[in-house]
């Protein structure tokens, strides 16, 4: 099998034209993740169509274009128009009731909501239906804010080089904030002290979080973004 795609936790290789084989390097069950896309499918939830979950793999449908990340790096000037894709993105998703199976993180107390909360441009591909979600891995029912936050977190503590990225990291954030209705300031602290436990952090990511996990609002928290901003 060609190896078309390596994350963190998972390799993707080509099985043919339409379909790929996601498997997570180090095992595990993918029956929770498989089952929730195949619910969001059904619900009109931009997700990759699964064919078959076993084990610590799972049979996608291949998806055809670049992520929100390539994106961005290729066409920096979209930034402000893909983080607001990135809002709107989170404000479908928390559209849907979360069903009673999937596991509560950062719970309501009556309305828990669907939340990947892993929802940053590496995980969007852009393709010519539109925007596509993937990696539910780290989902669950809970809070439309500490979703926000968590991406916030995400973006805002990513080891980037260089002023040209950090600038565009601001417009990137703005652009989340201008495109989604949850306030996310009440879970930044919360969101960043999760996001602690990350154990594939570069040193660098781990001391913003560290300061934002015990300090101010967090990046864009705070206030509400125009929402006809460029």
């Amino acid at each position: 099998m060609e190896l078309i795609a390596r994350g963190r936790s998972a390799d993707v290789y080509a099985l043919d034209d339409s379909r790929v084989l996601r498997r997570y390097r180090h095992g595990g069950c993918t029956g929770l993740e498989s089952r929730l896309m195949t619910h969001l499918a059904a619900c009109g939830y931009p997700v990759p169509r699964v064919y078959e979950a076993t084990g610590a793999d799972m049979v996608l449908e291949r998806l055809a274009g670049p992520t929100m990340l390539d994106e961005l790096v290729r066409r920096p000037w979209r930034v402000s128009s893909l983080g607001r894709e990135l809002g709107r993105l989170h404000d479908r998703l928390h559209a849907l009731p979360a069903p009673e199976w999937l596991p509560q993180r950062f719970s309501t107390t009556d309305d828990d909501r669907v939340l990947h909360m892993d929802l940053h441009p590496g995980n969007v591909i852009l393709t010519g239906r539109g925007p596509v979600v993937i990696d539910w891995c780290n989902a669950g029912a809970g809070d439309p804010a500490a979703d926000v936050a968590m991406t916030m977190v995400t973006v805002g503590s990513a080891d980037v080089p260089g002023l040209a990225a950090r600038f565009g990291r601001g417009l990137l954030l703005r652009g989340i904030r201008g495109g989604c209705r949850t306030d996310p300031a009440g879970r930044m602290r919360e969101a960043a002290r999760a996001k602690l436990g990350d154990p594939h952090l570069t040193p660098a990511e781990a001391a913003w979080l560290r300061r934002h996990a015990h300090g101010g609002g967090g990046p864009g928290g705070g206030r509400r973004a125009d929402r006809s901003g460029g």
